[in-house]
């Protein structure tokens, strides 16, 4: 019996059937062909073309087993950056829409069992952030594009300038209210009255003659001149500065700028950045994935590419690798030896180690280059500087 036609009762059935999600224990995905019930995918399973494909699969089926893993991770997280950005979502939600696109690479031809497999993994990888709860599996997707990286670090160093202005402007009234309060209130001066000692005492005026006065004029005059000095020096009319309090508030202002700046220099030692590798640092390999050749090893970072990965080169047996970071750690060296500070406020400097704190896990560390030279950092921890090469 021929094929039925395109418009024929019997096809339409078959396409309206074919419509929607299927059993994905009759799906073949080396033939990519759904079936709708255990006869006919047992009949698939004995046809000529499903045999063929299955001798392909077994001259190397890793390879066919990686490909199938690697378009199901990259279509799972496209899916996840484009739909949900970087919110948290529950993983059989983004599951559920995935499997809606008919052509999608089934989980059962990956190396993934279960989805809680897949999440598990991404988690472990860092490509997401997973969190169990009672309700599921939560997922995040980790946005590491360059550009956005960039645009988050452009709003971060924003809003620090932001918060500085404020914090800078509220530590200035502070001081100012603080000086205020410190110095003591300006005494008001006393004003008296000027009044003749004796009523019947007579003042006389010459016109004439600006030189010559009455005896009872002049020492009248210079009475009242007297009294008025008196007053005015006993009453605090007149106030000179004293250079010893003008001393003390130079240095007032000067031990507040130096506050500022040391405020700004512990603001600096708290930066720290979710990436630190370095070229010409050496690191250990701490994954196990790559077998217990490669495990522990030391290596030389080569190359970093975006920030997050590096090629490294082996120092024993001179391999390379592409790595990430949460595969690798660094290295302490002995006391003496050059380090090179991957993160925090003295990131980038060259120093020599001085000493190690084995309870604090940090150590001390004295800079000897740029314009940092001789200074001495303590307590930096572990994971903040490495060997140099």
């Amino acid at each position: 019996m021929g094929k039925a036609d395109f418009l024929s009762p019997k096809a339409i059935a078959n396409r309206i059937k074919s419509k929607g999600l299927q059993k994905l224990r009759w799906y073949c995905q080396m033939c990519q062909k759904q079936c709708r019930d255990e006869n006919g995918f047992k009949c698939h399973c004995l046809s000529e073309s499903h045999q063929r494909q299955l001798l392909l699969a077994s001259e190397n089926p890793d390879q066919f087993m990686d490909y199938f893993s690697d378009e199901f991770k990259n279509e799972f997280l496209e899916l996840l950056s484009r739909r949900f950005g970087t919110k948290r979502v529950h993983n059989n939600i983004v599951y559920n829409e995935y499997i809606n696109y008919r052509e999608h690479v089934h989980m059962n031809a990956t190396q993934w069992e279960t989805l809680t497999d897949f999440t598990k993994w991404l988690g472990r990888e860092g490509l997401c952030k997973v969190d169990e709860t009672p309700k599921g599996w939560y997922i995040q997707y980790i946005d590491r594009d360059p550009e956005t990286i960039k645009r988050q670090q452009e709003l971060e160093k924003k809003k620090k300038q932001d918060l500085d202005d404020e914090e800078k402007t509220a530590k200035f009234i502070e001081e100012q209210v603080r000086r205020g309060k410190g110095e003591a209130e300006p005494e008001t001066p006393v004003f008296t009255e000027l009044n003749r000692e004796s009523v019947e005492e007579k003042i006389a005026f010459n016109l004439g003659k600006a030189a010559s006065t009455s005896g009872a004029t002049a020492s009248k005059s210079s009475s009242l001149s007297s009294n008025v000095l008196k007053s005015a020096t006993s009453s605090g009319a007149v106030k000179r500065k004293d250079p010893v309090q003008a001393q003390a508030k130079e240095k007032k202002k000067r031990s507040a700028l130096d506050e500022i700046m040391e405020m700004e220099e512990q603001k600096k030692k708290t930066e720290r950045m979710d990436f630190w590798l370095q070229p010409e640092i050496v690191v250990k390999i701490v994954t196990k994935k790559l077998g217990d050749r490669y495990y522990k090893k030391k290596a030389v970072v080569k190359e970093v590419i975006n920030r997050y990965t590096a090629i490294v080169k082996l120092v024993d047996s001179g391999d390379k690798l592409k790595l990430d970071q949460t595969h690798l750690e660094t290295v302490i060296p002995a006391p003496g030896k050059r380090i090179l500070i991957l993160n925090g406020g003295y990131k980038g400097n060259y120093g020599v180690l001085d000493s190690i704190n084995e309870k604090l896990f940090s150590a001390t560390i004295v800079i000897d280059s740029g314009p940092l030279k001789g200074r001495k950092v303590e307590e930096l921890p572990y994971e903040d500087f490495s060997k140099v090469a």
